[in-house]
């Protein structure tokens, strides 16, 4: 089958905008849009009412087994078993939980055997935190967000709070500081030279601005 474009890569901690600007590239290209921590929140959201916990492999292997992921691309949707889970698997509780499942290489195994079928054939924009060096080793294009840890808060605090979520900017910076050290401390096994990443500083830019640098980069490549 032939190639349908270029698979790109984005990473970047907590409220650089990847996702919303891989959503968006993805739009302008005529690309899909891959969100791969949403399948993982997707995990740790069914483990949680099933009361699964990580380290219960037998119990998660089943829980794996039953359960259906999909990613509606064109509307952003994330689906569980069929339900529209997009709302809550964005929830500060299941992303507390999430890195703790994330973890587990039974979990990771199988989503990302999932996730490389959904870009064996190019045409895709597959946002998270190992897509570049694990996912997506030979990424045409890859990208690394960054941005100030008072501007990532203060984004991520505005984005709670017009979903009707209760928390404090504080709490919200606490946890972005935490997640940001359990991301630095993962080894997932995948490496990617510097040389092959393009990073982007998005503190001061607008979203709009992020979206036209990725495609710009990406209509360089090919796309």
């Amino acid at each position: 089958m032939k190639r349908r474009g270029l698979v790109i890569a984005i990473d970047g901690t907590v409220g650089t905008g990847k996702t919303t600007t891989a959503r968006r590239v993805a739009e302008r290209l005529g690309y899909r849009h891959l969100d791969t921590g949403a399948m993982y929140r997707a995990v740790t959201l069914a483990a949680t009412r099933r009361g699964v916990a990580p380290e219960d492999a037998a119990a998660l292997e089943a829980l794996l087994a039953t359960s259906t992921i999909d990613l509606d691309s064109g509307r952003g949707r994330v689906l569980l078993d069929g339900q529209d889970i997009s709302e809550a698997i964005r929830q500060p509780e299941i992303t507390r939980r999430a890195g703790a499942y994330a973890d587990v290489p039974l979990v990771r195994h199988f989503l990302v055997a999932q996730q490389q079928q959904w870009g064996q054939w190019g045409g895709v924009v597959a946002e998270g935190r190992d897509t570049a060096a694990v996912v997506f080793p030979d990424a045409e294009l890859k990208i690394a967000l960054v941005a100030d840890l008072d501007e990532r808060a203060d984004r991520r605090h505005r984005e709670l709070t017009a979903k009707g979520v209760g928390i404090t900017l504080e709490q919200v910076r606490s946890d972005i500081q935490t997640r940001d050290r359990e991301d630095a401390e993962r080894d997932y096994g995948g490496t990617s030279a510097a040389a092959e990443i393009v990073e982007i500083d998005t503190t001061r830019m607008t979203l709009e601005d992020q979206v036209d640098y990725v495609v710009a980069l990406a209509c360089q490549r090919g796309a």
